[in-house]
């Protein structure tokens, strides 16, 4: 019996953005993101107040604040 991996819905949210998308569980932060359509230098991932290294693999369904960094001159 073969076992599939378990897809998770990572929900991104914030000022310019609102999407959700599925990936595979241990997926991390940059790979979600990329699944979104989210350039990740653009960007910074909190949850809880906390934020999360692009690196940090995804466990279960979860809802991340995404707040975008601009610059200019």
């Amino acid at each position: 019996m073969m076992f599939g991996r378990r897809l998770m819905e990572i929900r991104f949210h914030g000022s310019d953005v609102d999407a959700c998308v599925e990936v595979e569980e241990g997926a991390t932060v940059r790979v979600a993101l990329q699944a979104a359509g989210i350039l990740p230098s653009m960007v910074i991932v909190s949850y809880e107040g906390t934020v999360l290294p692009h690196s940090t693999p995804l466990k279960q369904d979860v809802v991340l604040l995404v707040t975008t960094i601009s610059s200019g001159g």
